[in-house]
Order: structure tokens, then C-alpha cells, then sequence
């Protein structure tokens, strides 16, 4: 039985500083909002390598020691799966600036959630995998025909 499947890994990261969590409002036409940065993964490059270039590209903060706490994941209508690797840290350097992905600034946790309305699809729930340590997974399924999803 083959057991692999192709498969498109992103990531996305919760930085911290202090109270405050970094937050992209980014601009895309499916998936666009309030939401952490993080981005694709590129052929040959390690996970977390992925996400330490994709934070400074998105915001000019060089992150270090970031660290794996989730995952998002789905299977795609040709049996590809998309994943998404959720990372925190709060250890960083450099001048916050914002790119062509969206503008980034500070908020604190209570802020963001109280923006509901312009958060990024299903952000609110994703919060609680990065927050919460029994939660570990945000998986998306069908269930007759719709998209519905699942905290483990």
C-alpha cells in the first residue's frame, strides 16, 4: 500500500513581545484578514529555516528559536494534502516593515480577537491551537459535501 501523498507545506508564527502578538492584515482574494504571518516552504529547505526567512520577508524581524506548536491540514479534491505548521517565539531583532503580503503591526491578543469580523477565515479557532498546549491539530474534513473542522 503506498502511504505518500503530495503535499504543500506552509507555516505561519505567533511572535510575541510582551503582551503584544504580531499580526498581518494580509491581502489575498481567498484567505486574506487579520492574521499571523508565515508562508511556503520551499523545495529542500528545513521547516524551521522556512519560517525564520519567511517572517523577516513578510516583516523585516529576524525570529529565532521558533518553536513548533500545531498544525493545520486538509486534503485537497486530488488527494494532495496542504499543511500548515503553526510556530511562537518571542525572541527577535530587527525594524517591523511591511510587504507586498499585507501591512503588519502590534496588537494585543484581546484586540485581535475583538476584530472578529476582519480576521482572516477560521483565525479565531487557530488561536486556540497555538494557545492552548492540550490542542495540537485544526484539521478541515467534509462531511455531506461541506467544508467543517476539527480542534485535536
Amino acid at each position: 500500500m503506498d502511504r505518500t501523498q503530495r503535499t504543500e507545506i506552509v507555516n505561519m508564527c505567533m511572535v510575541k513581545n510582551g503582551g503584544l502578538v504580531l499580526v498581518q492584515d494580509k491581502i489575498h482574494e481567498e484567505w486574506g484578514g487579520i492574521t499571523f504571518p508565515g508562508g511556503h516552504v520551499e523545495k529542500n529547505e528545513s521547516l524551521s529555516d522556512a519560517v525564520i526567512r519567511e517572517i523577516f520577508e513578510e516583516t523585516g524581524l529576524m525570529i529565532e528559536n521558533p518553536v513548533l506548536c500545531g498544525t493545520k491540514d486538509w486534503v485537497n479534491e486530488d488527494g494532495s494534502r496542504y499543511l500548515v505548521l503553526f510556530y511562537k517565539t518571542e525572541k527577535f531583532s530587527g525594524e517591523l516593515k511591511s510587504s507586498k503580503e499585507g501591512k503588519v503591526f502590534w496588537l494585543s491578543l484581546e484586540e485581535m480577537l475583538s476584530m472578529e469580523s476582519r480576521l482572516s477565515m477560521d483565525m479565531k479557532d487557530m488561536i486556540k491551537v497555538f494557545l492552548e498546549d492540550e490542542l495540537s491539530e485544526f484539521f478541515y474534513y467534509k462531511e455531506n459535501g461541506e467544508w467543517k473542522y476539527s480542534l485535536k
